[in-house]
């Protein structure tokens, strides 16, 4: 059985691209790929392969109503908004799942973000 193929994108309509790369870059350690094209910007994970791709958005879209969630693995949640809110970036509420606690916020293009420790469920 052949494995079906990884997500190694993840591609945001955004209004203000430099802003929103700032944000990635500055609370969750992204690192900006040189520009290919000028209407993408492309940011690399140090910790995955990984990509998120920041395209313009046109003034027919509309933002912050995407259906993703990004969803990022920290081992202490609020060891992580402390240092967030230290940052300029405030998690909500800290929920408890079934074994895992997580909480979320938006990028500045209104994206939903989350923080969770569900990967280190044992």
């Amino acid at each position: 059985m052949t494995l079906p193929p990884p997500i190694s994108r993840i591609l945001l309509y955004v209004r203000d691209q430099p802003r929103v790369a700032d944000f990635y870059v500055r609370h969750f350690g992204f690192v900006e790929v040189p520009r290919k094209h000028r209407d993408l910007i492309e940011l690399k994970s140090p910790a995955a392969q990984f990509s998120l791709l920041l395209h313009q958005a046109s003034k027919g879209h509309r933002t912050g109503q995407s259906c993703i969630k990004i969803v990022f693995d920290v081992d202490d949640i609020e060891s992580f908004k402390r240092e967030s809110l230290r940052k300029g970036l405030k998690f909500g509420k800290t929920f408890k799942g079934d074994g895992y606690e997580f909480a979320n916020a938006r990028d500045p293009a209104k994206n939903p973000i989350q923080i969770s420790r569900r990967a280190f469920l044992k």
